[in-house]
């Protein structure tokens, strides 16, 4: 396990559970809203190892109820299906945050995850710029790949997309949507833009990222066509 980090206490990551976090290295996306850059390249440069994982897992057994695996993707990691039953054999919940870019690794890990947090970055037409890489197109169908297989599975999931709007707007959310809904899905949560000033691309305006969030008849749209709906905002 290429570890990139370790969040020991999160109440936000994984519905209803007290969790802990680990960050794994590598990811074939490069998102321009990425807010883990630094976990994109895998790296022996690292400060946590599955060990240390594991030891403060063990000391909190009786504290924690899960644990999430985030990234980077964790679907890189060739050894994810025995780091999670490790944590299963500890006794707690696991949670997976993915962006489905690897769908047949997927597949085999879902009878070992409780709940997926599933990153649809933009309909899928628009994946080259949401995912930042020549293969977008190829990636937004592996997307939709690892939510049909998801939702088959009957996993519980929640899709969330984030409105950086270079990339997407309300009209693009509603398409989004409106694909979502009729596929099954319960949970449906749009992540606010948070600025990150790489330079690669000129900042939206605080009054675009926040368009999103302030247009009541946008909201209530959304909240009509889903069971859950959430706007998490900053």
């Amino acid at each position: 396990m290429n570890v990139g980090g370790l969040l020991p206490f999160t109440t936000i990551d994984f519905p209803g559970k007290l969790s802990a976090v680990v960050f794994t290295q590598g990811c074939p996306l490069r998102c321009p809203y990425c807010h883990n850059p630094e976990l994109q390249i895998a790296s022996d440069k690292t400060n946590v190892s599955w060990d240390d994982v594991m030891n403060l897992l063990k000391q909190r057994q009786k504290l924690l109820d899960g644990v999430v695996f985030s990234g980077g993707e964790p679907l890189l990691q060739p050894d994810l299906d025995k780091a999670i039953q490790d944590v299963r054999d500890l006794g707690f919940k696991v949670a997976l945050h993915t962006s489905g870019a690897y769908p047949d690794r997927l597949e085999q890990l879902l009878p070992m995850v409780d709940w997926i947090g599933l990153d649809i970055k933009a309909p899928f037409d628009k994946y080259a710029d949401a995912s930042g890489t020549a293969i977008g197109f190829e990636m937004g169908k592996k997307a939709e790949q690892a939510l049909d297989m998801i939702l088959s599975f009957g996993t519980s999931l929640e899709v969330r997309t984030t409105t950086d709007p270079r990339i997407v707007t309300k009209k693009d959310i509603l398409k989004m949507a409106e694909m979502l809904s009729e596929k099954g899905v319960k949970t449906f949560a749009l992540q606010e833009y948070r600025p990150i000033n790489t330079g690669k691309l000129a900042e939206p305006t605080t009054e675009e990222i926040k368009a999103f969030y302030t247009d009541k008849d946008f909201e209530l749209t959304l909240k009509g066509m889903f069971p859950e709906f959430i706007m998490r905002k900053v």
